[in-house]
């Protein structure tokens, strides 16, 4: 019997996809379970992840792991094609960092500059900027953060590669262009193009709609 690996998710959670990109990129078949994360919690969901109760979910052999960053390491570490991280300790460090920086800095930033209240927005738009002109920083013209190939940080980012111009376009707000970002928006596009993201994430036409309908409630509760 080989591995059973079972991944508990959501098709519009950014921290989802990773997993399920990181499986894809190493070539590991995977059961995938939709959560309901707007709704009534599945009782497996709760039952693996008592802690936060959120997606993902990666349960491997009967095993649960949460929190996508600890389940891309554990991934990594535990089916060694195609690696995530460089294998110097000191590339695999600054990788660890940008990942890190992507769920601490930037798209906190970057979801109150398109969700906050009107008068926050412009600072919060400010400050998102900043992130992005930080994540151009570290691609230093490169193809992909981690070199010629994906990696941990192009997985990590996966929220500014594929999501972010299709919220900020459904929002009305201009974070990402490239005029202000050229390397970090060629880079999108080098993302969205590659064959295994082109094929597993959703259409746009799906992303706008539902983009559009949360954005709306949340500007109308804070009117």
């Amino acid at each position: 019997m080989g591995d059973e690996v079972k991944v508990f998710g959501f098709w519009g959670s950014p921290f989802s996809r990773r997993v399920e990109l990181a499986l894809l990129f190493k070539g590991i078949p995977y059961e995938y379970i939709e959560e309901d994360v707007l709704g009534s919690k599945g009782p497996l969901l709760l039952q693996y992840n008592p802690v936060h109760k959120k997606v993902p979910v990666l349960l491997h052999n009967g095993k649960p792991i949460a929190e996508s960053l600890v389940i891309l390491e554990y991934i990594n570490e535990t089916w060694k094609s195609n690696p995530l991280l460089p294998e110097d300790p000191y590339d695999k460090a600054k990788a660890r960092f940008w990942a890190k920086f992507m769920d601490d800095k930037c798209m906190p930033v970057i979801q109150k500059a398109i969700l906050a209240p009107e008068k926050e927005r412009e600072q919060a738009a400010e400050e998102a900027c900043e992130c992005l002109k930080a994540l151009e920083s570290a691609l230093n013209g490169k193809r992909f953060f981690g070199g010629d190939a994906i990696g941990m940080v192009d997985i990590a980012a996966n929220f500014v590669g594929f999501w972010l111009r299709i919220i900020q376009e459904v929002a009305g707000v201009e974070l990402l262009s490239a005029e202000k970002f050229p390397d970090l928006f060629k880079w999108t596009d080098e993302f969205v193009s590659c064959s295994i993201v082109r094929e597993n994430f959703p259409h746009k036409d799906k992303v706008s709609v539902a983009f559009k309908a949360r954005i709306d409630r949340m500007r109308e509760a804070q009117n």
